[in-house]
């Protein structure tokens, strides 16, 4: 199935969609929260109970992360580096110690309440994916990328017409971001195979609900040949 139908929402049954098309020179690549905390996985043999259970239930992105959307992405960085494209990155990581700067979305109960220094280990990007010295990367408190940092002026600046996303989590970070920038008129594209969710049906859930309303979602196969402008 193309990409033209592969996340058409009920919205968008009988519409007529077009062809993506691409300035390469006013297109750049925004890679979202891939940092430590999110990879690193304690020793399962030192678990029991509901800590063991909650593992298990979420080895499934895990295996994602290492089998697709990583590869993806390195794939993604290696495509716009070499054709010198800007790269961007956007981390969660709190300026205070006590986390007392961050969006309510950061510090609510539960799976969002993490307290990330900006200097500590577990809010830096994981090494596979991480920017180069020149590469732009803006520490948000909030979840959009565009609502806590001054990345919308920036890519305003660079003249970006067209932004390409990727990294985690699709119906969190990743989703509001991509609101964010449709908002603000960015042509955004959402590589599918380049991000994931805390489990496959959030992932397919929430690209079928962003899709063609605020942004085109492809996979990275179906984004290259259209940047090398051969579709």
């Amino acid at each position: 199935m193309g990409w033209k139908n592969r996340y058409r929402s009920f919205y968008y049954q009988y519409a007529e969609i077009p062809d993506l098309v691409l300035d390469p020179k006013r297109t750049a690549l925004l890679v979202i929260d891939i940092q430590n905390t999110y990879l690193e996985r304690p020793d399962p043999a030192l678990l029991s109970g509901a800590e063991l259970d909650e593992y298990r239930a979420w080895t499934p992105f895990h295996e994602r992360m290492h089998g697709t959307v990583l590869p993806t992405v390195q794939r993604l960085l290696g495509f716009f580096r070499d054709r010198a494209m800007p790269v961007c990155h956007a981390r969660i990581a709190c300026l205070t110690p006590d986390g007392a700067d961050r969006s309510l979305s950061q510090r609510r109960p539960g799976f969002n309440n993490l307290l990330l220094p900006h200097r500590e280990h577990a809010s830096q990007i994981v090494p596979a994916v991480g920017p180069l010295e020149h590469e732009l990367v803006v520490t948000k408190t909030t979840d959009s990328a565009l609502t806590g940092t001054n990345l919308r002026l920036l890519l305003h600046n660079m003249d970006i017409a067209h932004v390409v996303v990727c990294g985690i989590f699709t119906d969190q970070c990743v989703a509001s971001t991509v609101r964010s920038l449709a908002d603000e008129s960015f042509d955004t594209v959402v590589i599918e195979d380049g991000c994931a969710a805390g489990s496959d049906e959030l992932h397919h859930q929430e690209l079928a609900v962003i899709n063609n309303i605020y942004c085109q979602v492809v996979g990275c196969d179906d984004l290259i040949p259209i940047l090398e402008g051969d579709i």
